[in-house]
């Protein structure tokens, strides 16, 4: 992992108009927090059940989750990023967060995030809008990734950069309906009971990408970090790069005057494919997935020293560091074999 030029990881602040359509969502709808939501979980997973996410995975993880029927089977919905209470520093929850993207080429329904109580193995979809208006919209995005500080929730977005959401606006709706936004009079989610409305934004400056993000709590300050998929298949000769930002006290990242928030540093991957990267301690974790059959890999290194690889289940993405349990959470995407799991750092 060689350093390379953080400058293509320069990041501007891009609010717009999302706080305004915040604010008029907050006016007609009952604000729900975090532990709410997870009082009112309406699905279960198992824990430690029968999976065959692991296939020849050895030793196998030390603790995960298979998800119920329906979502562990479905192929219209795909879990990408991930992230823990422990990584956010709330002392209120022990949960774990991790995002879905819609996969049909129609009927768009865009993102969605999993609050997942590690103590009662509950958990509930809460869908993930864009305020439009005096509306809102479903976000037509991957979510490859998600890191958790404080409040706040970072989704990156490819091509773009980085989308926040916000914990403390949380919106339970009056409407049912199958289908998205204000119509006659009454909020619809596609059946969702809640939304999360999104309400920042960092727009990407350079030619980065933003497919994974992670929080570092090992560093002062904090810092958030974001890398790149790369395929050689569509990018011959492409790696892929990771960066890392500064987090101010209020959770947002740390930004000049102007608005603009440079990466304090980026580091080449010593590998293409990789699906989920984070730092801690001063060592760097990396899933790299092998396909939807095949076990995927773990690389650990100090960024110096040769890598080393563990066996990993089938199909890893994202990665989220449970400090106290000294623990590293993944998930995996693939039907069928879905499941949310940890391994020793």
């Amino acid at each position: 992992m060689a350093a390379t030029d953080p400058g293509p990881f320069l990041l501007r602040r891009d609010t717009r108009e999302l706080a305004r359509g915040v604010e008029a969502l907050a006016g007609e709808l009952p604000a729900r927090d975090l532990p709410d939501v997870l009082a009112k979980a309406n699905r279960t997973a198992v824990r430690k059940g029968s999976t065959t996410a692991f296939a020849g995975m050895s030793p196998r993880p030390v603790d995960w989750y298979r998800l119920q029927a329906g979502d562990d089977d479905t192929t219209d919905w795909y879990p990408q990023g991930i992230a823990s209470s422990s990584e956010a520093g709330r002392a209120d929850v022990q949960a774990l967060a991790f995002t879905w993207y819609w996969k049909p080429s129609a009927g768009e329904r865009g993102i969605r995030i999993t609050f997942l109580g590690t103590g009662t193995a509950k958990y509930r979809h809460v869908l993930l809008v864009e305020p439009k208006g005096a509306s809102y919209a479903a976000i037509n995005v991957h979510a490859g990734g998600l890191a958790w500080h404080g409040d706040l929730l970072y989704v990156p977005d490819t091509s773009r950069g980085l989308r926040v959401f916000d914990l403390r606006h949380i919106y339970e709706v009056d409407g049912d309906e199958d289908r998205i936004g204000v119509r006659a009079g009454k909020h619809h989610a596609f059946g969702y009971r809640y939304v999360m409305p999104q309400v920042d934004a960092w727009r990407g400056t350079g030619q980065a990408r933003f497919s994974f993000a992670g929080v570092d709590r090992s560093t002062t300050p904090h810092t958030l970090v974001c890398g790149e998929f790369a395929d050689p298949a569509q990018q011959p000769g492409a790696i892929g790069r990771i960066a890392r930002w500064a987090f101010a006290a209020d959770g947002t990242l740390a930004a000049g005057a102007d608005g603009l928030a440079p990466a304090a540093d980026a580091f080449t991957l010593p590998a293409p494919r990789i699906q989920g990267g984070l730092s801690h301690r001063n060592r760097w974790y990396l899933s790299l997935g092998a396909g939807s059959t095949r076990n995927g890999s773990l690389l650990v290194t100090d960024g110096q020293a040769p890598v080393k690889v563990r066996k990993y289940p089938v199909g890893p993405e994202d990665l989220s560091c449970w400090q106290e349990r000294g623990q590293l959470w993944s998930l995996t995407e693939f039907k069928g074999r879905r499941a949310v799991f940890a391994v020793p750092l």
